[in-house]
Protein backbone atom coordinates (compact mmCIF):
# COMPACT_ATOMS: atom_id res chain seq x y z
CA UNK A 1 0.00 0.00 0.00
CA UNK A 2 1.23 3.64 -0.80
CA UNK A 3 0.02 6.57 0.24
CA UNK A 4 0.60 10.00 -1.55
CA UNK A 5 -0.14 13.06 -0.08
CA UNK A 6 -0.09 16.42 -1.33
CA UNK A 7 -0.95 20.14 -0.08
CA UNK A 8 1.46 21.03 2.40
CA UNK A 9 2.97 24.87 2.54
CA UNK A 10 3.17 28.12 4.09
CA UNK A 11 -0.07 30.08 4.98
CA UNK A 12 -0.42 32.99 7.10
CA UNK A 13 -2.77 32.16 10.05
CA UNK A 14 -5.97 32.68 9.13
CA UNK A 15 -5.18 31.54 5.65
CA UNK A 16 -6.02 28.19 4.04
CA UNK A 17 -4.55 24.90 3.25
CA UNK A 18 -5.88 21.57 1.11
CA UNK A 19 -3.94 18.54 2.07
CA UNK A 20 -5.11 14.82 -0.29
CA UNK A 21 -3.59 11.58 0.39
CA UNK A 22 -4.32 9.13 -2.71
CA UNK A 23 -4.05 5.14 -1.38
CA UNK A 24 -2.86 2.70 -3.90
CA UNK A 25 -1.99 -0.94 -3.82
CA UNK A 26 -4.56 -1.71 -1.88
CA UNK A 27 -8.10 -3.86 -3.10
CA UNK A 28 -9.72 -3.26 -0.03
CA UNK A 29 -12.02 -0.26 0.28
CA UNK A 30 -13.25 -1.18 3.46
CA UNK A 31 -10.87 0.76 5.78
CA UNK A 32 -9.97 4.06 7.94
CA UNK A 33 -8.10 7.17 6.78
CA UNK A 34 -7.03 9.78 8.41
CA UNK A 35 -4.64 12.47 9.21
CA UNK A 36 -2.28 12.95 11.67
CA UNK A 37 0.33 15.56 12.65
CA UNK A 38 3.52 15.96 14.71
CA UNK A 39 4.91 19.28 15.66
CA UNK A 40 8.27 19.84 16.63
CA UNK A 41 9.42 18.25 20.11
CA UNK A 42 5.61 17.00 20.53
CA UNK A 43 4.19 13.53 20.01
CA UNK A 44 2.40 12.52 16.92
CA UNK A 45 -1.41 13.18 17.19
CA UNK A 46 -4.40 12.50 15.31
CA UNK A 47 -5.83 15.36 13.74
CA UNK A 48 -9.08 13.56 11.45
CA UNK A 49 -10.51 10.60 10.36
CA UNK A 50 -13.30 9.07 8.08
CA UNK A 51 -13.81 5.47 7.57
CA UNK A 52 -15.22 4.02 3.65
CA UNK A 53 -18.51 4.55 5.11
CA UNK A 54 -18.59 8.46 6.05
CA UNK A 55 -18.04 8.16 9.45
CA UNK A 56 -15.76 11.23 11.08
CA UNK A 57 -13.73 11.73 13.97
CA UNK A 58 -11.93 15.07 15.13
CA UNK A 59 -9.34 16.64 17.27
CA UNK A 60 -10.89 19.12 19.31
CA UNK A 61 -8.45 21.50 18.52
CA UNK A 62 -9.57 21.19 14.76
CA UNK A 63 -13.56 20.57 14.93
CA UNK A 64 -15.13 23.15 12.99
CA UNK A 65 -11.92 24.07 11.32
CA UNK A 66 -10.83 20.89 9.58
CA UNK A 67 -13.51 19.45 7.56
CA UNK A 68 -12.21 16.01 6.42
CA UNK A 69 -14.03 14.28 3.28
CA UNK A 70 -13.28 11.38 1.14
CA UNK A 71 -13.69 9.84 -3.09
CA UNK A 72 -14.32 6.26 -2.45
CA UNK A 73 -14.06 5.22 -5.89
CA UNK A 74 -10.40 7.42 -6.16
CA UNK A 75 -9.32 6.10 -2.54
CA UNK A 76 -8.35 9.40 -1.77
CA UNK A 77 -9.18 11.46 1.04
CA UNK A 78 -9.12 15.63 1.83
CA UNK A 79 -8.64 18.06 4.29
CA UNK A 80 -9.41 21.49 4.03
CA UNK A 81 -7.25 23.50 6.62
CA UNK A 82 -9.29 26.68 7.02
CA UNK A 83 -8.35 29.76 9.44
CA UNK A 84 -5.64 28.25 10.35
CA UNK A 85 -3.29 29.57 13.44
CA UNK A 86 0.16 29.34 14.33
CA UNK A 87 -0.20 26.35 16.42
CA UNK A 88 -1.45 24.26 13.61
CA UNK A 89 2.52 24.49 12.41
CA UNK A 90 3.58 20.52 12.01
CA UNK A 91 4.41 17.59 9.70
CA UNK A 92 1.23 16.04 8.69
CA UNK A 93 0.76 12.59 7.75
CA UNK A 94 -1.25 10.42 5.83
CA UNK A 95 -2.88 7.26 7.20
CA UNK A 96 -4.80 4.18 6.31
CA UNK A 97 -5.67 1.34 8.68
CA UNK A 98 -6.90 -1.79 7.30
CA UNK A 99 -7.59 -5.29 8.82
CA UNK A 100 -4.88 -4.87 11.44
CA UNK A 101 -2.77 -2.75 9.03
CA UNK A 102 -1.48 0.20 9.52
CA UNK A 103 0.15 2.26 6.68
CA UNK A 104 1.82 5.64 6.62
CA UNK A 105 2.69 8.12 3.99
CA UNK A 106 5.70 10.97 3.77
CA UNK A 107 4.97 13.72 6.04
CA UNK A 108 3.96 16.91 4.42
CA UNK A 109 5.33 20.22 6.28
CA UNK A 110 2.25 22.95 7.19
CA UNK A 111 3.70 25.95 8.66
CA UNK A 112 1.23 28.72 9.82
CA UNK A 113 3.08 32.09 10.19
CA UNK A 114 1.54 34.97 12.92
Amino acid sequence: VQLQASGGGSVQAGGSLRLSCAASGTSSRVNLMGWYRQAPGKQRELVASITNGGRTNYADSVKGRFPISRDNGQNTIYLQMNSLKPEDTAVYYCNLKTFGNDYWGEGTQVTVSS
